[in-house]
Parts: structure tokens; sequence; C-alpha cells
């Protein structure tokens, strides 16, 4: 069967699903995306800080990173050059990764050679010169902050690994109402405030179609429900997924497991010593951060073992109020590595839901259910990597509904701008367990 001849049916319109919905529609497919926020971008994708960097744990994920850098560089031609207000742009800054023992220098230098990612290698000397605010003391492993071990003395110094090319995009949601602008210009159909309700398969269990009800103030509403057809459907419905995946009936061979987790990112006036300064994760106090505009910093953590993990079991229930608790820890140790830093009184960022993989790595594959594909997992560290993702989804969707058996037979995608081959298999739903992993948000 064609492409032409095939009905797809995207569930989200995050920054990833509006991608996906576009380069399938690009590919041939007629696309429709359903979403239960008014306008794309409203879910997590709002709640991103939009860090672009290449520091991941396999040379996929890396090879994915670099080629999606090289879109959004180019981003209004990637787009398709359409009339638009406004363009997201990408703005180079550089990114530094401080030397922690959970990422291996020798895999990432090994890594970013082998994908011909330009970086330097600072030690402690050149990382404060580079830096000259910083307190590049060694403090690991991170501490609570209303510990008294937090304010102990360095145990040594640290260094790091620099990217000139690393830095972040402008706007998180100005991104993803440019995707899906290009997207519906070039026929991609969006309806919005509706609920996914049922999943439906034919005789031969395939996905036929799904119900849709409409959908306001977190509830369904007791209207009638729609049905739409569908010969493929792709769940990127971010922290829902395991509710859109039991519908589907879909899940029971997956070897990794995704899970939501509520998130906060803070904002921060920026230290005057780092303005503008490049992003930086900074996994010895358990932070990352990038400047932006306007003399602000933001702020998130990177999930440090002595901070609770805000695991949620009912998304639609999650307080999406900020919390001085989080705020004090993410200030606290900005302030620790910039000790000019200005810790303000009241806190002031967003909250948000990461769909967390059971190894930081997204899941980008098909599923046991014919017909029915999943983007999910992303872990709150795949935004920089949505131009990308659109592309690999639609080569693996394509070549998979045209007979290729991605789990005997891998889909490799290569790559137009950075010619590096990517091999899918890397984000299978029946992978063995990413063991480089740092266990974070950085992957």
């Amino acid at each position: 069967m064609c492409s032409s001849d095939l009905k797809c049916v995207v569930i989200g319109a995050g920054v990833i699903g509006s991608s996906i919905a576009l380069q399938l529609r690009r590919a041939g497919f007629d696309v429709t995306v359903i979403d239960r926020n008014s306008k794309p971008g409203q879910g997590s994708t709002s709640a991103s800080s939009a860090v672009v960097r290449f520091n991941y744990s396999t040379f996929d994920a890396v090879a994915l990173s670099w080629e999606s850098y090289h879109l959004w560089r180019d981003w209004r031609n990637f787009l398709g050059g359409k009339p638009q207000d406004h363009y997201a742009e990408m703005v180079v800054k550089g990114y530094v990764m401080m030397d922690v023992p959970v990422i291996s220098w020798d895999n990432t230098v090994e890594l970013f050679t082998q994908a011909g990612i330009p970086f330097e290698l600072w030690n402690s000397e050149m990382l404060k010169s580079r830096l000259p605010g910083i307190d590049n003391g060694k403090y690991w492993p991170p501490k609570p902050v209303k510990s008294d071990e937090f304010w102990g003395d360095p145990t040594g110094e640290l260094g790091g690994i620099y990217t000139p090319d690393g830095g972040y995009v402008s706007d998180p949601l100005l991104a993803t109402e440019n995707l899906a602008n290009a997207a519906e210009s070039e026929g991609v159909q969006f309806v919005m405030r509706q609920a996914v309700t049922e999943i439906s398969k034919d005789e031969k269990g395939r996905v036929n179609g799904l119900w849709v009800q409409p959908y306001q103030d977190k509830a369904v509403l007791d209207q009638p429900r729609e049905f739409i057809s569908a010969d493929v459907i792709v769940n990127v419905a971010g922290p829902w997924s395991t509710r859109i995946n039991q519908m589907a009936g879909a899940g029971s061979d997956f070897t990794v497991e995704v899970r939501p987790m509520r998130q906060e990112v803070h904002q921060i006036a920026t230290p005057k010593d780092i303005l503008p300064g490049p992003a930086m994760g900074d996994l010895d106090l358990g932070t990352y951060l990038r400047s932006g505009p306007g003399g602000i910093t933001l702020v998130g953590g990177t999930e440090p073992e002595c901070d609770p993990l805000q695991w949620v079991d009912d998304v639609d229930s999650v307080n999406m109020t900020r919390t001085v608790e989080l705020f004090e820890a993410q200030a606290y140790r900005l302030a620790r590595r910039f000790p000019s830093t200005q810790v303000p009184s009241t806190p002031t960022g967003v909250v948000g839901v990461y769909d967390v993989s059971s190894d930081w790595t997204p899941i980008y594959d098909k599923t046991d259910v014919p017909g029915y594909y999943v983007a999910i997992g992303t872990s709150g560290n795949q935004f920089k990597n949505a131009p990308g993702v659109g592309l690999v989804m639609a080569d693996l969707i394509s070549k998979i509904e045209n007979g290729q058996d991605h789990d005997s037979d891998p889909v490799i995608y290569r790559c137009q701008r950075t010619k590096l081959a990517i091999n899918m298999a890397t984000f299978s739903r029946k992978r063995p367990r990413n063991e480089r992993s740092s266990g974070t948000v950085m992957g």
C-alpha cells in the first residue's frame, strides 16, 4: 500500500507530534492531528527550556541531535519558507557539560569525534578563564540544599567539555506553532480540544480508527463522540502516552517502561558574570541552566539522588503551581556555582510533566499492534531533537508500512545534512536497557 493511500492520525500536537505530522504529510500520508488543548504546543512542550546540546550516551542519539541542530539553523527553509509572522531562532551560545562521574568523558569524546561535532576539553583553569564568575569546585555528589554538607568545602576542581554549537531555541511554543503552521499549509488537519477515548481495530487486530470527544477544563465533556478512521496511528501523547497505549492494547512486549514525572524550571536573574554565557549541564550540583534575553537564566534539575523524584499517577491532577522547595534547590545550587547570583524571594518559572523512560532514552518505534506506532518516553531531553524525530519517524513508518520488518531488520535513517546514519534499533521498545545512560534528564 502506498503512503498516499493511508490515513494517519497523530495523537499529540506538541513539538514532536507536529514535527512527525509535517514529515508524514511530506511522505504522502493523509494526516490528522488530535490534541486536547486549544492550540499546538500547550502541553509539555511549553515547559521546555529548549536547550540544544549533543551530549548523549549513544551514537544514534548524538547523531539525531547533530542533524536536528542543522535543521534548527536553517529553520525557515526547512519548514518550506512559507510566510509566517515570526520564526523561532536557534541561539548559538555554546554548551558546557561539567566533568562528573556519571558521564564518561572518554565516551563523549569518542561519540563527538565519530559524529564530527566540534568540541573543546576544558581543564579547571580553562573553565575559570572562560567563565570568570564561576566557582569550579567539585562538590560531587549533589546534596540537599538544606543540609550542612551542601555548604561544605569542595573536594577538588572541575573542568568540562565545551561544544561551541550548543545553545537554545528562542521560543519553544513559537517553534511548535511554526511546525503546525507549516503542516497545515501542506494539508495536515489539526483537530483541537478533543480527547481520544477509544482506539478501534479490525478483525485482524490492526488499528482502523479512534473515537474522540470534546475536552475542556481537564475533563471529557458529556457530548456525542466522533469516529475518525485511520490506517496508521502514532502515539505522541507525552505524559498521557501510557493511557493511550492501554487503549490500543499495546505494550506487552516493551522492555522499556515509561512513566510521567512532574518537573519545574525556574527563572532567576542572570548572574552578571555569565551574561550571556553558554548553557551548562552541572550534574556535579544537580542542575542545568541557560541564560536568555531580558537578563533571565532558566534553571532546572538533573534528578540528583538526594532529591525525591515526583512520579505522577494521574497526570490530570498534577499541581501546576511552583513550589518553594524546588525553587530553593535550583536557585541555591546556581548560587553555589555562580556566587554573584541574587536569589529572589518569590519563585518564578513553569511546571511541566515529563514522559520518562526507564533509561531516559526515548522510544521511537512500531508496536505489536499493526499500524500503531509510538514516539514516547522523551524524558524532557528531546525538544532539541524534534526536527529530526519527524524525519526518522516518517521514514520508519513508511518503510514498515511498505513491508520492512524493523524488529529483525532495523530501519537505518540516512541524515541529509550531516550524512550520518541513525540505527533506529537504538530507540526500540524491545531494546536492552541503555547502561551508558546517566540516569538523568541528560540521557
